[in-house]
């Protein structure tokens, strides 16, 4: 009786959902709110002035919050690991493809000459290309990896620039003016949004409580206890 009031004190808020509809709407709840909070973060993170860690943060706010209801308060540790990992692979991918898609499909294309090419030394010791490259107008402009700066960019190069018809973020290079978009990016990010979002699904409706695992904790002790107790010689 002691384990069962200790397990009822322990008992968070979330288990009190039995199988059933209100299980249910709680599932999807946290299903939908955490690849599109990992999204939304993951979008942020092509933003200038300060947007872009404010990104990284919610991103990672994203990450931790889904794998700590799905360890902790679902006591499913398999889940948690797959949504931690998906969640913040999710916003990486997530901004990078949604960002180029909007550039290339709505951004005004625009000629231009890359004139410059070089390398920068990050913080840990990493490397990432970088291009100066100036247009018509002769305004001259640097764009780094994320905006499609590549290592094997020569100056000289005619590239197309695809400008933000707002003017907030930086231009894309594109080597053609073509808007086709690499299915690449777009297939991943859709595939991890599926993947976070099932594998939340699943957990939740196979989510575990306190009272649950001391059962069934009990009766793992019990099974031992008797398997003994013949061999026991008393």
């Amino acid at each position: 009786m002691d384990e069962v009031r200790i397990a009822e004190r322990r008992r968070k808020w979330w288990d009190g959902f039995p199988p059933g509809p209100r299980r249910t709407r709680n599932t999807l709840f946290w299903a939908t709110l955490i690849p599109v909070t990992a999204t939304a973060g993951g979008i942020l993170t092509q933003f200038p002035y300060g947007l872009r860690w404010l990104g990284v943060l919610i991103v990672l706010a994203a990450a931790g919050t889904g794998a700590a209801m799905a360890g902790t308060g679902w006591h499913r540790s398999g889940v948690a690991a797959i949504v931690g990992f998906g969640t913040l692979t999710l916003g990486v991918f997530a901004g990078i493809s949604l960002y180029e898609a909007y550039a290339k499909q709505l951004g005004e294309r625009v000629d231009a000459l890359v004139v410059e090419t070089g390398e920068r030394t990050g913080l840990k010791g990493d490397t990432r290309p970088f291009c100066r490259v100036a247009d018509p107008s002769g305004t001259i402009r640097e764009v780094a990896q994320q905006q499609g700066c590549r290592a094997d960019f020569e100056p000289g190069r005619r590239i197309t620039l695809f400008e933000d018809p707002l003017g907030i973020l930086a231009p894309r290079i594109g080597t053609s003016p073509d808007r086709t978009l690499d299915p690449f990016g777009p297939t991943v990010t859709g595939g991890l949004f599926l993947l976070v979002t099932a594998t939340l699904v699943s957990g939740g409706q196979r989510r575990r409580s306190d009272r649950d695992l001391l059962e069934q904790h009990r009766r793992r002790t019990a099974g031992t206890s008797g398997r003994r107790s013949p061999g026991s010689g008393e």
